[in-house]
């Protein structure tokens, strides 16, 4: 049972922005740190700045000679079962971090020759470097460090869908970069029948880790070798009949030896090849898992877009039915602009809780229309008001929009209404709101959306948005 269907939210993993697991079960995913630092949010921010600090002060200690400190601190790793997210068959049970393997990570690190010499640089570079650390060791040690945010965002979305949360449940260890400690504290959280519930960004999880020991190993240190013992014309050259000169990948991995050990060995006299292999991840986009590559792993089906669409024309306009109308618009945004719009804010309040905005995104788009936007315009954030109104919107409902514009969020907002009388003329005061500098708005109405999801049924998963693109290059034309 995923928690959609045990709370009863009336939603499919399409339109919710963390991942549906299943409450008893695990889903094979993962935490990537890298997933999290391509997020350009606070939230995010603040997530790697945790793994970071962690990291480095386990390192500081291990350098330092002060093994009793940095066990203590690893000892601290425990099994995250509330996530639901690894390997294990049946019910969730921390396959992959518990009491011992922490241990066994701590010894590994210790006598690691990687940690001690700076080779080390961050979390995923564990599963390149130290024995019996993968992936799911590596999401389940970052799955501890960033509980606290987690926690929030369990708190946010429960608060937003209606998710009942308990209080008074422990929350597990957390961290704390001032003190460079381990705290606990007693929060409000979601809890199953199968215990404790948080809930995961899908945008931060994969199927994999971009690093990875083998790859590494075979692509990059073995091609490196190779070189160096051609380079030499050592004993490993084979002369072949056409006089190309050639060395095995089997000749030199029986010289030089495989698995990790092998690895940091070589790494250290060639530290040049880690950092090839680093550079090369980081030009390398880890592209979010699709909507159809989710439902697969969860058994479900792929995104129905006709019946996220009908739950927001069906809605009768009026006042009346305004937040029903709110929930629908963003259930299908929601659905329609993922993964390049992330973690959507029900009733954001701004100015210290004096103003508020219908649903707030985090833009993370890594191409399409709305890369675009963030590369040449104000957009870390995008802004959408929602107007139930059987009469046209006026210009006080755009300037309540672009009032919520701001140079640290952002100048870019949708305006989502059923229907125009004179669409025209309000597409005109929206560029004559661009042209007096007040922000960009991007009006869009019933026969609007059924476009955009018609294009997003027919196109690939990063869109161009030919509908989106049309309406602002208006503006600024």
């Amino acid at each position: 049972m995923r928690v959609s269907t045990y709370y009863k939210l009336g939603r499919t993993q399409a339109s919710l922005d963390f991942v549906d697991v299943d409450i008893v079960a695990d889903t094979p995913l993962f935490i990537s740190p890298k997933a999290i630092a391509m997020q350009q949010s606070e939230w995010a921010d603040r997530c790697v700045s945790l793994i970071q600090n962690f990291f480095e002060t386990v390192l500081d200690l291990i350098k330092k000679g002060k093994n009793v400190e940095a066990r203590r601190l690893l000892s601290m790793l425990r099994e995250p079962n509330e996530t639901h997210l690894g390997l294990s068959k049946g019910k969730s049970r921390g396959r992959a971090l518990g009491s011992e393997s922490a241990k066994d990570v701590w010894k590994a690190l210790a006598n690691s020759q990687a940690a001690k010499s700076g080779l080390l640089k961050d979390l995923e570079d564990t599963v390149l470097l130290i024995e019996g650390v993968s992936v799911d060791i590596v999401s389940d040690i970052a799955t501890n460090i960033i509980r606290q945010p987690l926690i929030e965002y369990t708190q946010e979305m429960a608060d937003q869908l209606g998710i009942p949360v308990k209080p008074g449940v422990a929350s597990g260890p957390m961290w704390d970069p001032r003190r460079r400690a381990w705290f606990t504290e007693f929060v409000k959280m979601p809890v199953t029948k199968a215990g404790p519930l948080l809930l995961i960004p899908k945008a931060i999880v994969r199927r994999h880790l971009e690093y990875d020991a083998g790859e590494y190993y075979r692509h990059f240190l073995l091609e490196h070798l190779r070189a160096v013992e051609l380079s030499a014309n050592s004993a490993l050259v084979e002369v072949l009949k056409n006089k190309k000169r050639r060395v095995t990948k089997k000749a030199l991995a029986e010289k030089y030896g495989t698995g990790k050990k092998a690895i940091v060995r070589e790494t250290l006299k060639h530290p040049e090849v880690l950092e090839r292999y680093r550079k090369a991840k980081e030009g390398k986009e880890a592209v979010p898992l699709t909507h159809e590559e989710i439902a697969r792993l969860e058994g479900q089906a792929s995104p129905d877009w006709d019946a996220l669409l009908k739950a927001v024309t069906d809605i009768p306009s009026g006042k009346k039915h305004a937040d029903a109308y709110e929930r629908a618009v963003e259930a299908l945004l929601t659905a329609l602009f993922y993964p390049d719009l992330t973690h959507p804010r029900l009733q954001h309040k701004i100015h210290e809780g004096r103003k508020r905005i219908d649903i707030t995104y985090t833009n993370m788009a890594q191409s399409g229309f709305f890369k675009w936007l963030a590369s040449h315009y104000t957009a870390m954030q995008i802004f959408v008001e929602c107007k139930n109104y059987g009469k046209d919107v006026a210009n006080p409902e755009l300037d309540q929009l672009t009032g919520r514009f701001g140079p640290s969020r952002g100048r870019i907002g949708l305006s989502v209404s059923r229907k125009f009388k004179d669409k025209k003329r309000f597409l005109e005061t929206c560029r004559d709101t661009a042209k007096d500098d007040r922000g960009y708005v991007i009006a869009l109405d019933d026969e609007d959306l059924k476009t955009l999801v018609k294009a997003r049924k027919s196109q690939d998963l990063y869109q161009d948005w030919p509908l989106l693109r049309q309406r602002f290059q208006a503006l600024i034309d």
